[in-house]
């Protein structure tokens, strides 16, 4: 069973799912830094870019949207590449040019240096359904019980939207998990609703300029009622009183169910201090991850990839060396689910659990690993152990780490983790001093550094810079300043 707290104020947004009394999933939206994934707009190519076979549009965001021929919704033929999907059967020069207008919707948040991820391939998400009204397919999600039921509401659905009051029989629809006991007349006000969405926006499109949002996804508070809560929830609670009435009204006509287990919380304490969730928050942007046993987890972030190294630290409690590593790789497979999930790490994921000679511990580890992967709502692959004995995995990003929100680069550092020794910083003065000397004449050096060192300069380096003073034939003076890094320094000439 599950508890939603959300806690809400005017310039933010956070949501926490806990189960068992830990957070398992944390979400944050800004309200000047609302992410962009399922925003509809009216978009111009700007750029075609064959080799690639890729676009850049524009929709009215700092830099241009990125937008894949997979992605293109199919203007022209199509063919069936091997997998039996559909493919496009013409290059994307042939389908788009520059200065074309476009209605796409955003798939991917803008990342880093990265632009947005587009797709023309519209599908917008409803209670009950998501709506694609580009094509005619009906499909049913993977979580939905028996082949037998799967096929069942294949056929009602089939009917219900064909049926003239349901608005123009054009579009498919992909039934969502809590379809799954749903009424025909709760899916077919769920099918007139997505239909008129998709005829405003469109009437909207015809009128608009390119760079226009034609349609913006829900906000944090109305998709926790429209995408986390589901029947292992127990109760939502919010810390706000206007937006527990504004959810409650747009519960009452979108997600009747999810209401009764709606509260709003006007305790003393801070909704999120009833778990932890803020020390929480801050264990996700730490480094290391403590295991109950006395292991630990060091998550590196990079560009490139995320990786996980599980060490046994001051586990030894098993009855031999074999069994002590197998049971901290199986503590870690439950912490490692849980910490992406808490800080939303994507792309490419490398874990180096500690080496395991025997291999039903191996498969054991693996098949937890996976087990614990699959309540995750994002789409995760798993490659088994590779001859280096990793795991690879990817995890679909669809917005910015935890890390990467709340975080920027260290200015001291710059993001390497590392700074020079004092040491280190008066060799690199002493060989600046003397490459100056041989271009410039001044009366005196004057060098500006931090207090550590200046005053590795006076004591344990002063014989080398005594000596450099006498070779350049000019006194060399010091002065200490309170640089943000013991990297910076001036070399003043006088």
């Amino acid at each position: 069973m599950q508890d939603i707290l959300i806690n809400w104020t005017p310039q933010e947004t956070r949501v926490a799912v806990v189960e068992n009394g830990a957070a398992q999933d944390l979400y944050l939206e800004r309200t000047l830094e609302r992410g962009l994934v399922g925003n509809i707009y009216s978009g111009r190519v700007v750029r075609v870019l064959p080799g690639m076979q890729s676009a850049f549009i524009d929709i009215g965001l700092e830099r241009a949207a990125f937008l894949h021929v997979a992605d293109l919704h199919l203007i022209g033929g199509a063919a069936r590449n091997g997998s039996g999907d559909l493919a496009p059967a013409l290059p994307i020069e042939k389908l788009v040019f520059e200065g074309q207008t476009l209605t796409v919707q955003v798939i991917k948040d803008p990342i880093g240096t990265k632009g947005a991820r587009l797709s023309s391939q519209v599908s917008i998400a409803g209670r009950l359904l998501v709506f694609l009204p580009q094509d005619d397919h009906i499909g049913i999600s993977q979580k939905i019980g028996s082949p037998e039921l799967r096929e069942q509401l294949r056929t009602r659905m089939s009917l219900l939207v064909a049926n003239p009051e349901t608005g123009t029989t054009s579009g498919g629809f992909i039934l969502r998990t809590n379809a799954e006991d749903a009424t025909d007349d709760e899916l077919a006000e769920d099918i007139r609703y997505l239909r008129k969405t998709w005829a405003a926006i469109r009437e909207r499109s015809f009128a608009s300029p390119p760079g226009t949002l034609l349609h913006q996804d829900l906000s944090l508070v109305e998709r926790v009622l429209r995408d986390l809560a589901n029947e292992a929830t127990q109760t939502i609670r919010i810390d706000s009183r206007a937006q527990y009435e504004t959810l409650k009204g747009f519960g009452e006509t979108f997600t009747p169910s999810s209401v009764r287990k709606l509260e709003h919380y006007n305790g003393e304490r801070p909704i999120f201090d009833l778990y932890n969730i803020d020390d929480e928050i801050s264990r996700a942007l730490a480094r290391r991850v403590d295991l109950k046993s006395g292991g630990y987890l060091i998550i590196d972030q990079t560009e490139a990839l995320t990786t996980v190294d599980v060490n046994t630290g001051g586990y030894v409690g098993a009855r031999n060396f074999d069994d002590t590593i197998f049971k901290t790789n199986l503590e870690a497979t439950q912490a490692i689910a849980r910490q992406l999930r808490l800080r939303n790490l994507g792309g490419i994921i490398i874990i180096d659990f500690i080496d395991m000679t025997r291999e039903d511990h191996r498969a054991a580890v693996l098949a937890e690993f996976r087990k614990q992967l699959a309540r995750d709502r994002t789409k995760i692959t798993v490659s088994g152990f590779t001859q280096l004995g990793l795991v690879e995995m990817t995890r679909k990003r669809t917005r910015e780490s935890l890390a990467h929100m709340l975080c920027e680069l260290c200015p001291t550092c710059v993001g390497k983790g590392l700074v020079k020794t004092p040491r280190s910083v008066c060799y690199d003065i002493l060989r600046e001093i003397l490459r100056e000397s041989r271009q410039f004449n001044p009366k005196e050096f004057r060098v500006v550094a931090s207090a550590s060192v200046v005053e590795m300069l006076l004591d344990e380096e002063g014989l080398h810079l005594a000596a450099l003073s006498e070779f350049i034939g000019k006194p060399i003076s010091l002065q200490a300043e309170p640089f943000g890094s013991p990297e910076q320094y001036d070399i003043v000439l006088l």
